[in-house]
């Protein structure tokens, strides 16, 4: 038999959303790039377009990993998807930007959030290379928001009290009523 390459299946893999409480999980960091990480890193992917997203980090999966993935492509049938393993945010702009921001875990539901206007974050890639990338427009707008995601905070805790308690409010009961 010839030596072919190894190729896993991918799959599709259900997004836990609120009110679950590993959201709250603040991801570990990825010792180093496994078979295991490619896959998921695949998986994560799959469910991104499958949802359809822009981005996702690994806890949307149940996973608490520090590992993202995102697509920013604008033309019908084109894909550019990217895999950050570890993000960080090196430094922040003063200037901000809002942009209209929605959430997988948090189904049809879209709210404006402010954030540095332009960041430089450090990630790892899928071949264990360092980069560091200067990000701006809806790509910082869209790393921040998975960054966040690694750290146990949600695009909501940018809200308002009032606005936040009535999302929570509304995906608790909708859970609840799920569950019956």
């Amino acid at each position: 038999m010839g030596r072919g390459h190894y190729i896993a299946a991918m799959a599709i893999r259900e997004i836990i959303s609120l009110p679950d409480k590993r959201l709250r999980l603040v991801s570990k960091p990825v010792e180093q790039v496994t078979r295991e990480i490619r896959t998921l890193a695949d998986d994560m992917l799959e469910s991104m377009y499958d949802a359809p997203g822009i981005g996702l980090a690994a806890i949307q999966l149940a996973v608490p990993l520090r590992l993202v993935t995102m697509d920013l492509s604008k033309k019908e049938g084109e894909t550019n998807p990217r895999v950050f393993i570890n993000p960080e945010v090196l430094t922040s702009s003063e200037d901000f930007s809002v942009y209209e921001e929605g959430c997988l875990s948090i189904p049809e539901y879209y709210e404006e959030v402010e954030r540095p206007a332009k960041v430089r974050i450090r990630y790892m890639d899928l071949d264990g290379k360092v980069h560091e990338e200067d990000a701006e427009g809806l790509f910082a707008t869209c790393i921040q928001h998975e960054i966040d995601h690694l750290n146990g905070v949600l695009f909501i805790d940018y809200l308002s009290k009032l606005k936040r308690d009535r999302v929570m409010k509304k995906f608790t009961k909708a859970a609840r009523l799920a569950a019956k």
